[in-house]
């Protein structure tokens, strides 16, 4: 009898000791469960006159890699392989002291000017008119924010007059002295950056922004009343400072003018604590939520109440190139060096943003280039952070439907915020192709995550596919001529039937392409 426990203990002991590695989890996926489309302005991103993310990233005159208009050629391909779908500008910060009449007409007489925001020096040699040609040159919707600091109701209604006018107006006239006959359409304009901030210019109390965004959308609209607002919502979230009663009098104020209220969030591992890092989805989907209930109280007993949906339009990781104020933080320009675990963080954003496909209608990572961005130059090429993979291979997604997953996992607690899943999922359906994305990122630093994955609706053919982001070192880095390192690898997975078992690796980022059967 002991004989025999014992082998029955040797034969279970292997067992045991992969289960304490790879604890089951079990994810079901179905096809009737809908949240809302994975809208294409969700992959957007943003260009701030800031360090180098204009000059010296998207234009340079005089360089090789530069096509005749001054764009950089080698960045506009980069662009359009993130699968960049709109561009906002000119800020950011940038904007509330930015006066738009500066960066048009002959460059030889534009005026040089200190910028109050960061600290630089503006040469404003790329202005409306650059800036839209190179938002049609790489195939981008264009999103541009007035300013809602130190500028004026009217400089925004004659900017929307010179961008979108046909007839034969003044600031119309401008443009085609310029040299553009055809107006420009600018359909998205966001009405000021970050208002409730105290570091911005002209930063207001929200009575006196809503009565500026109130009085500018009336203006710009009888101009152009096909134009889409977005309105400056709270990225204060500092102790003390109330979030909520900013974003809730902004609706209550403007809920009959704005098609969009924006958020902000920036994150970072200041603690090195990688689990607790990957834990902020929680903070993200608080924010959503919090804002979606806002716009829904907003809108209740209103018979026919205006849409209004959530432009999540700055965030990203940002922690390392920072200084004590605003112009310290300029003179770093912003140059973060991103490690394979900011680009985990990637699929964590937009595992978020589709959850919340309902309401999160535009997203835009800050931003495009050199400044806390995926691609980074010098004057003889460029290279691509890790942070850019992620981002391409989501962008694939777009225009899908979002599906409520049910999700059983193993979970952990991160600082405050309570019990966490380690699995974090999303879900994404393709009916021409009969395609589900299933996006897992697994946030466990030192567990593999044996997976029961279910088809509820239908059955899975045999020719899946898993993308993978996965890499021994947590911190490992790009640079010039040596980006390859921290790349995606793909693979074929056998999944047929109703479902299959897949183990997600520890810190890893796996999106598995699952076909249902005709």
């Amino acid at each position: 009898m002991r004989n025999m426990r014992n082998l029955l203990l040797a034969t279970l002991a292997p067992l045991a000791v992969g289960f304490a590695q790879a604890p089951a989890a079990r994810i079901k996926i179905d096809t009737d469960r809908a949240i809302g489309e994975v809208h294409p302005l969700v992959f957007g991103n943003f260009a701030e006159h800031l360090g180098r993310c204009i000059y010296g990233g998207l234009y340079e005159e005089g360089s090789r890699l530069s096509d005749a208009d001054g764009f950089r050629k080698d960045v506009m391909e980069a662009i359009k392989g993130l699968g960049v779908t709109m561009l906002r500008w000119p800020g950011g910060n940038f904007v509330s002291g930015y006066n738009w009449k500066d960066g048009i007409g002959p460059r030889q007489l534009r005026p040089v000017r200190p910028e109050g925001a960061w600290g630089a020096l503006e040469p404003n040699t790329f202005g409306t008119d650059e800036f839209l040609k190179y938002a049609e040159r790489a195939g981008v919707e264009p999103y541009v924010c007035i300013n809602a600091g130190l500028g004026t109701v009217e400089e925004a209604r004659q900017w929307v007059e010179y961008t979108n006018e046909a007839r034969d107006t003044y600031w119309a006239q401008q443009r085609r002295k310029n040299g553009r006959d055809k107006p420009y359409g600018v359909k998205y304009w966001g009405l000021g950056n970050e208002i409730d901030g105290p570091w911005q210019l002209g930063h207001k109390n929200v009575e006196d922004y809503t009565k500026f965004a109130l009085e500018a959308a009336k203006a710009m609209r009888r101009v152009d009343g096909s134009i889409k607002l977005i309105a400056s919502g709270s990225s204060n979230f500092r102790p003390g400072w109330d979030w909520i009663g900013w974003n809730r009098t902004v609706l209550e104020k403007l809920r009959n003018d704005i098609d969009y209220i924006s958020l902000h969030t920036y994150i970072g591992n200041r603690s090195n604590n990688f689990e607790e890092f990957l834990a902020v989805s929680a903070d993200i989907d608080h924010r959503i939520e919090v804002v979606a209930g806002l716009i829904k109280a907003a809108q209740s007993g209103l018979p026919n109440p205006r849409p209004i949906t959530i432009a999540y339009d700055e965030w990203n990781v940002w922690y390392r190139a920072r200084g004590s104020s605003e112009f310290a933080t300029g003179s770093t320009r912003l140059e973060e060096i991103y490690n394979y675990e900011d680009a985990l963080a990637m699929g964590m954003f937009f595992n978020s943003f589709i959850r919340h496909a309902n309401i999160v209608k535009m997203a835009n990572l800050a931003q495009i280039v050199n400044v806390i961005a995926p691609i980074f130059t010098n004057k003889e090429g460029l290279f691509l952070q890790p942070i850019y993979f992620p981002i391409a291979e989501y962008a694939k997604q777009r225009g899908n439907t979002a599906l409520d997953l049910w999700v059983s996992s193993p979970t952990y607690r991160a600082g405050q915020r309570g019990t966490l899943p380690y699995l974090d999922t999303s879900a994404t359906y393709d009916p021409k192709s009969r395609t589900v994305f299933l996006n897992v990122l697994n946030r466990s630093e030192k567990m593999d995550i044996a997976t029961r994955i279910d088809n509820v609706e239908g059955r899975l053919s045999g020719d899946a596919e898993a993308w993978e982001m996965n890499h021994a070192d947590l911190k490992a880095v790009h640079t010039f001529g040596d980006d390859r390192k921290v790349r995606p690898a793909t693979r074929k997975v056998s999944s047929g039937g109703q479902g299959f078992s897949y183990t997600f690796p520890k810190h890893s980022l796996t999106i598995l392409k699952l076909k249902l059967e005709s």
